[in-house]
């Protein structure tokens, strides 16, 4: 990954001395970036690994899931406390993930924790279950499973490429 993105600015510097101008621009950089990731793009089976951009681009659909789930959990916590009558069940469950680095559940249990609604209390030993205190137990169980679900992918993606 560290040569392709070398090869990547040593074509947006090649890109720049081509175009020939009198004032180096942040424009023709960034524009000889582009095409530099471009020409990577097409030649990434020759490095013999994933293109190096790909995990910025897991990185930002990670984010994009975390701001999703954390609007609509929200909006779920909102119609509780802005409810006349609190019916809630609140309950701890354990929830086997298939993360294997501790980094990765490291993640997981952050972005749980930081989603409204839900906390991860503790981690076992193996690192491979956690134990979520959830606000309403019995109505949102499957939408938190759901949320842990699209969270792991979303790190396997970043993590594996």
């Amino acid at each position: 990954m560290a040569a392709q993105f070398l090869l990547n600015i040593f074509i947006a510097i090649l890109w720049v001395l081509l175009k020939d101008e009198d004032v180096v621009t942040f424009q023709t950089l960034l524009t000889g970036f582009i095409i530099g990731s471009f020409i990577i793009w097409l030649m990434r089976r020759f490095f013999g690994r994933s293109f190096y951009l790909q995990r910025a681009i897991s990185i930002i659909k990670l984010l994009l899931i975390f701001l999703e789930e954390m609007f609509y959990s929200s909006i779920v916590v909102i119609k509780h406390i802005l409810s006349p009558k609190l019916d809630l069940k609140p309950g701890i469950f354990s929830y086997k993930t298939p993360l294997k680095k501790d980094w990765e559940v490291t993640v997981l249990s952050i972005l749980l924790t930081l989603t409204p609604g839900s906390v991860v209390m503790e981690v076992n030993e193996t690192g491979d279950v956690i134990y979520i205190h959830a606000m309403d137990l019995t109505r949102y169980k499957d939408d938190l499973k759901r949320s842990l679900k699209r969270f792991e992918k979303a790190i396997m993606e970043v993590s594996h490429g």
